[in-house]
């Protein structure tokens, strides 16, 4: 009778568990069956939007099946004929609603993090493709996500009774608290969001700071802007600082900018040759370099009777920033050798000394 009773009581707990852990291992067997599945499903559709909540609901996937596995330990929870007694069926509904709030929290848990995964994701991936929506960077996504979670804890709490308004008047006196000793991190947090907003930096551009730094745009944090610059460097920005800085954005209004070689030939140079000669190179180099804009007329302006020189300028148009630098290079190489082949000379710098002038000054002196 002893064994017996006491082979009841081990049974008792023994069997929820046991259908509890079941229930987890089949759950990892069907979600690497279905999300394989899935994810050859997916491969065959053009649009993104199967991906998204594909990738969104892996995680609540899992949250699912340990509430199916509660669910099912909960019903298989009954007491045995020994320990039925009302103060044992007292404990055993506490424990049955403490498991039912439990299913809850992690109903509306699952809920939150697909959503919080689902809506960062469809931000990153669609708001780029609408003009008028606001830049995606690192902060945007982040306080997508921070908003939907902060969401899903508070329906939490007034779902199991919490009352809120007190929360949130704790969480306004405390915030005053935090916001006094994180002045600093907090200019840098409003300073990222003016920055978005105003949108004259955008993630992708080609800046120039006033203190030296230039490079692409590649993000923008809570805290910082980082700078991928030329090199292949990384230069973080605080977000105060940049907000205050003053900043040549080589994108706006767009991307194509103006290229300009200064050169200079001899004054017994035919200028219209030159000019003709310059413009034939200029406009090859526009249309066969990587880069150039093909529809631009190239322009000459000459602008200085320099030492030894007649000095102008040549105007050509590049994409971007960074096309301007093979754009030079092979005008000024290729100028070269057509300048070569038409007798166009470009003088060296000419130094005169004026020996009546020498003479006249040691006469003086002696």
């Amino acid at each position: 009778m002893d064994l017996r009773l006491m082979l009841e009581k081990v049974m008792w707990i023994v069997l929820p568990v046991t259908v509890f852990l079941l229930t987890l291992v089949a759950g990892y067997i069907v979600r690497k069956v279905v999300f394989w599945r899935l994810a050859q499903w997916s491969k065959k559709t053009e649009t993104q939007l199967d991906d998204i909540i594909i990738a969104a609901i892996k995680t609540p996937f899992v949250i699912w099946f340990v509430m199916l596995g509660l669910y099912l330990a909960l019903q298989t929870l009954v007491l045995p004929e020994a320990l039925d007694t009302t103060i044992n069926k007292a404990r055993l509904d506490k424990v049955v609603a403490f498991g039912e709030k439990i299913l809850m929290v992690l109903g509306y848990l699952s809920v939150t993090f697909a959503l919080a995964n689902m809506v960062g994701k469809m931000v990153q991936v669609y708001a780029g493709k609408v003009e008028t929506a606001l830049p995606v960077t690192s902060l945007t996504r982040h306080v997508t996500r921070i908003i939907i979670f902060a969401l899903g804890v508070l329906i939490i709490l007034h779902k199991l009774g919490i009352p809120i308004a007190p929360i949130m008047a704790t969480l306004g006196v405390g915030g005053l608290a935090v916001a006094l000793a994180l002045q600093d991190t907090l200019s840098n947090l409003f300073a990222g969001f003016h920055i978005i907003v105003a949108r004259q930096i955008k993630v992708g551009d080609f800046v120039k700071l006033d203190s030296g730094e230039e490079g692409y745009v590649t993000d923008i944090h809570w805290r910082t802007t980082k700078i991928r610059m030329l090199p292949n460097n990384v230069v973080l920005i605080p977000n105060d600082k940049l907000a205050k800085a003053v900043v040549v954005n080589y994108y706006l209004p767009d991307k194509e900018m103006e290229v300009v070689v200064q050169l200079g030939v001899h004054y017994d140079s035919d200028l219209k040759k030159v000019e003709q000669v310059t413009i034939d190179v200029a406009r090859q180099v526009m249309r066969e370099v990587p880069g150039g804009v093909a529809t631009f007329e190239p322009l000459v302006q000459f602008h200085t009777f320099a030492d030894s020189s007649i000095n102008f300028n040549v105007k050509l148009r590049a994409k971007e920033f960074t096309d301007q630098h093979l754009i030079k290079h092979e005008f000024i190489k290729r100028l070269h050798e057509r300048y070569a082949k038409e007798g166009i000379v470009i003088p060296y710098p000419i130094r005169a000394i004026n020996y009546s002038q020498e003479k006249a000054s040691e006469r003086l002196s002696v």
